[in-house]
């Protein structure tokens, strides 16, 4: 590493450092201030006060939704304090399990594609300017086709995007402030974060561990990890991902076909995460317009991210149903379009050249053998920990293996994996409070580095 980028991993790190487990700052600290009283002098003389003093701040006040956010965001937090702890241990060979990015290479079907576009830009004939908001046309088309073949989806339902992520956020600007929301308990953080932002829910409450005005629909072990809808508040929007992340559950079709209904009595719209659909291993539906119905309450969004590798190229896409109107009638899609067109200028058109290269049939058994190799991790963690006696989820139909420890905070388990193995997963309650007492193990890896952070679990655990 670096000189620099020690200073700035330091500099990112410094809060955190005290989180892991006592060092020996402190005491190098008292050594090094034994020095004689004038030098101490020179250095309050010359730092804090004059930088206090030439502190300048603006009239304009913070967004009050944003300052309703708990600490960091859990990924950037994460990586913060594994920073942290390779300070502690600059030798040490961290493992990362924890954030879902994939590893592997991308297939040469796809990033060839993307080669050819990008040469072609620097031709008359090849160089393009701006897209259509919405993606290619020829994009669009073959998604219809490959993934929505026979739902009754057409390609102009179809908005291309720069991931599943940030279109949760767009969503959420047509959607407003004045919405109530309901979301799996535990579920991606984006969710919930992005709707505190939007002004949607009131304060952080401490003692439950959840923001005022959102409906936590709780999953756990005894439920099937599906809420129990006789139970959940109506709300305006319900966010819903399958298989889940972080609990690796796939709703089945009948689970789903509850699901519709309860939206459709309540007048809902469900916006359902597939971005792991390609990783059903049964009979599941992949998507929500299989239910008959979805498309006049269901928005789906959807990701190449981990399925080629594009969690770095940025490549996504959203269905919006002509069918689906608002309470005036007025179709949700124009709206979206709307705010597609106002506030993004369209995917990379060398990510799109790829996402076309990934649904030719070379592309497609391409991913299918990157997802594979995935789930052959996903197969060694889970046999790993049912080996060790712990009651294990997941892993069937998602690339995440979701650990019981039970009656222990999940951040205390982190804490200990990392400072006793230098393996990096992910707290449960990071992903609500449903998700305490859990971890989530990540099978997104080089099989190497698998199978070494198995080996360091049994040491740990056996």
């Amino acid at each position: 590493m670096s000189l620099m980028s020690n200073l700035s991993t330091s500099m990112i790190s410094s809060s955190s450092s005290s989180f892991l487990a006592p060092t020996n700052f402190n005491s190098s600290r008292t050594q090094r201030v034994s020095v004689p009283l004038k030098s101490i002098k020179i250095c309050k003389c010359v730092a804090t006060p004059q930088e206090q003093q030439t502190a300048y701040k603006t009239n304009v006040s913070r967004n009050a939704n944003i300052s309703k956010l708990q600490a960091g965001y859990l990924f950037p937090e994460i990586a913060r304090r594994r920073a942290a702890h390779l300070l502690k241990y600059p030798n040490a060979q961290v493992i990362s399990l924890g954030i879902g990015d994939t590893t592997e290479p991308i297939p040469e079907v796809i990033t060839s594609a993307m080669a050819k576009r990008s040469h072609g830009l620097a031709t008359l004939e090849g160089y393009s300017g701006y897209g259509a908001e919405q993606g290619e046309k020829a994009l669009r088309a073959a998604l219809a086709s490959t993934f929505y073949g026979d739902l009754g989806i057409e390609e102009d339902d179809i908005f291309v995007s720069d991931g599943a992520k940030c279109d949760i956020s767009r969503l959420q600007v047509v959607f407003g402030s004045n919405v109530t929301m309901a979301v799996q308990d535990p579920s991606y953080p984006a969710y919930v974060d992005s709707s505190v932002i939007m002004g949607q829910t009131g304060q952080f409450q401490k003692d439950v561990e959840k923001y005022a005005n959102i409906e936590y629909m709780r999953c756990t072990p005894e439920n099937g990890f599906f809420p129990d809808l006789s139970t959940v508040a109506r709300t305006d929007i319900i966010f819903f991902c399958s298989p889940n992340n972080p609990t690796g559950a796939a709703a089945t079709r009948e689970q789903l076909t509850q699901l519709v209904k309860f939206a459709k009595d309540n007048g809902s719209i469900i916006v359902y995460d597939s971005a792991y659909a390609m990783y059903m291993s049964d009979d599941n539906p992949r998507s929500i317009f299989e239910i008959p119905g979805a498309k006049e309450v269901a928005i789906e969004t959807a990701s190449f991210s981990k399925y080629a590798g594009f969690t770095g190229v940025r490549l996504g896409w959203t269905v919006v149903p002509k069918q689906l109107l608002f309470s005036d009638g007025f179709p949700v899609a124009r709206d979206f379009n709307r705010i597609v067109c106002t506030c993004f200028n369209g995917a990379s058109n060398i990510s799109q050249a790829g996402g076309l290269a990934c649904l030719s049939p070379e592309g497609l058994e391409a991913m299918q053998e990157v997802i594979g190799f995935y789930k052959e991790n996903t197969k060694i963690i889970v046999e790993t920990f049912n080996s060790l006696g712990f009651k294990v989820y997941g892993g069937q139909n998602a690339p995440y293996v979701w650990v019981h420890f039970p009656g222990r905070s999940s951040w205390d388990v982190f804490s200990e994996i990392l400072e006793k193995t230098h393996i990096v997963t992910t707290p449960g309650s990071g992903f609500g409070p449903g998700g305490e007492g859990f971890i989530r193990v990540s099978a997104f890896g080089h099989r190497e580095n698998v199978l070494e952070a198995c080996r360091r679990f049994k040491q740990l655990y056996n």
